[in-house]
């Protein structure tokens, strides 16, 4: 046990390290409410203690079904602390998602929000080895025990535990987290985050990000993600930095918060940052307390990323990666931003990429195939699927699913999901290339995706559905036109659907199988 706690990885001690450096450095922020590092640091012994006492143990599971919160990173920190599996529940996510999620986690215990607890009452009903219920504060709401048969808490009963150090033996691989990437055909997977990997990936965003304990976070994109959750706060946590805690998006609550908390590191989409730009409050807010402004799920089309670095005055990058790699493999660097638009950066300290062909030779620079990585932030597996496991870690790396190349510079550039390939009379085309032509060839495009759609003469006819932006309208006729200066003919997309809006995840990334899905029979 003491060689333990002596030598091992763990994300938990991240924060006791921070707390014994930092005690007074302001940790979180949510609302009102202010915690220091020593409070934090103590909160989570608490709950540690809380959850031991009611039987957790190490390996166990937990779901977590919460709104952005100082509860949901203190319970996740507790987790890792009991060597206790903690699940994030998506909130996207409808009763038959997360009945599944619980079940195939094996989750013992759930803790939930009290604005959430009618919603997750008929998941819970379904899955009779989540006997456990607490209830976390969340909105407030009034809320009564929806499933009798089970035990019923609230987390301020946990909190009732010692504040004493907390320490029990948890082993440097041992799960962390079991986060179910989005099925398109069939149920998730459950990726399964070590304490290693969490931790070293945390390191490395840190250590390549130029992160440090003068740094405050605005956190408004969803905890239960990895991005947020893996790729900012637990560096943010590692290095001593603030953490200003939103629910989500409004482009007047954003600018606000960078102005009165003087924030200088965001992480949004892109279309965030277009709608804060477009916002009639922003040439008032201050905002020059940022230092960097990172963006996700895509490169930015060449005008916006032009108008971020113009309007917000600081550094913009860009992640790359995916939850098996917990989940950042590449950072494209401030310095390439308008040099090698379209490009997904260069690999983070720690991890290995690579292009591979088909039969597992590694390919040279300028060749197109598989994204391919290596290195200590990787995934243990997916949950209790040897098959899908073996298949991702073919010939000694991970396989991505994604096709790229890279320069001979070093830089990496990301053509297309291997899915979202189009495959049109005899040639394949990747639907990010056309994407960005789409953008390039009309200002007045807000949002633009491109899919293959079952046609009899091409097998895929190549599909763009357009949302114009705000107050504008588009010609299909005339954009089609407009993209043959950006593209060869036989790429232009033979029709152009022009819809008020695209299906989103809860991260705002447009979810193309439910497009292409409603769009089955468009050319029959």
């Amino acid at each position: 046990m003491s060689t333990n706690l002596i030598q091992r990885v763990n994300v938990g001690d991240s924060l006791t390290r921070s707390a014994a450096a930092r005690p007074a450095q302001l940790a979180v922020v949510d609302g009102d409410r202010r915690w220091t590092y020593a409070e934090l640091d103590a909160w989570v012994n608490r709950l540690t203690h809380g959850l031991a006492a009611r039987g957790y143990t190490r390996g166990d599971a937990l779901g977590l079904a919460s709104g952005n919160s100082a509860e949901f990173l203190a319970v996740y920190y507790a987790c890792a602390r009991l060597g206790v599996v903690c699940v994030p529940i998506n909130l996207g996510w409808k009763a038959g998602e997360v009945a599944y999620v619980l079940g195939h986690s094996g989750a013992r215990g759930l803790v939930v929000e009290s604005q959430l607890v009618a919603g997750v009452a008929e998941a819970i009903e379904k899955v009779s080895g989540v006997a456990d219920v607490i209830v976390a504060p969340g909105l407030g709401a009034a809320w009564e025990p929806a499933v009798p048969d089970r035990s019923w808490t609230t987390l301020a009963e946990l909190e009732a535990a010692s504040s004493d150090p907390a320490e029990y033996h948890v082993e440097d691989r041992d799960g962390l987290s079991y986060l179910y990437t989005s099925g398109t055909t069939s149920f998730p997977k459950g990726v399964v985050g070590s304490q290693l990997a969490i931790y070293m990936e945390s390191m490395s965003s840190a250590l390549d990000s130029g992160w440090n304990s003068s740094d405050r976070f605005l956190c408004l994109m969803p905890f239960f993600h990895t991005a947020q959750l893996n790729a900012f706060c637990t560096p943010a946590i590692m290095v001593g930095a603030t953490i200003h805690v939103q629910r989500g998006f409004d482009p007047e609550n954003f600018l606000a918060g960078i102005e009165r908390e003087s924030i200088t590191q965001v992480f949004g989409l892109p279309m965030m940052y277009r709608a804060a730009l477009e916002h009639a409050s922003f040439a008032s807010r201050d905002v020059s307390s940022l230092r960097r402004a990172v963006y996700a799920m895509a490169p930015m089309p060449e005008p916006l990323i032009k108008a971020c670095l113009d309007g917000f005055g600081c550094e913009f990058a860009l992640l790359f990666g995916q939850t098996e790699m917990s989940p950042v493999t590449t950072l494209f660097r401030p310095e390439h931003q308008l040099t090698h638009v379209g490009a997904v950066g260069t690999p983070i300290t720690g991890v290995q990429v690579a292009i591979m062909a088909p039969d597992g030779a590694l390919l040279p620079a300028g060749e197109k195939g598989e994204i391919v990585y290596r290195g200590p932030s990787t995934m243990n597996g997916y949950l209790d699927n040897q098959e899908a496991t073996d298949e991702a870690f073919a010939h000694g790396w991970f396989h991505s699913g994604d096709v790229g190349w890279f320069g001979d510079d070093g830089v990496l550039w990301f053509a297309d999901r291997y899915k979202d390939v189009i495959k049109t009379g005899g040639e394949n085309v990747a639907s990010l290339e056309v994407e960005r032509a789409v953008y390039a060839a009309d200002p007045r495009v807000g949002e633009a995706v491109v899919i293959g759609l079952p046609h009899e003469r091409w097998t895929e006819a190549i599909t763009a559905v357009v949302v114009p932006k705000p107050g504008e309208t588009i010609d299909p006729d005339e954009l089609r036109t407009a993209m043959r200066e950006h593209l060869d003919g036989y790429k232009i997309p033979k029709a152009i659907i022009v819809v008020d809006e695209l299906p989103k995840t809860s991260t705002g990334k447009i979810q193309k199988n439910v497009v292409r899905d409603g769009l089955q029979g468009h050319y029959s």
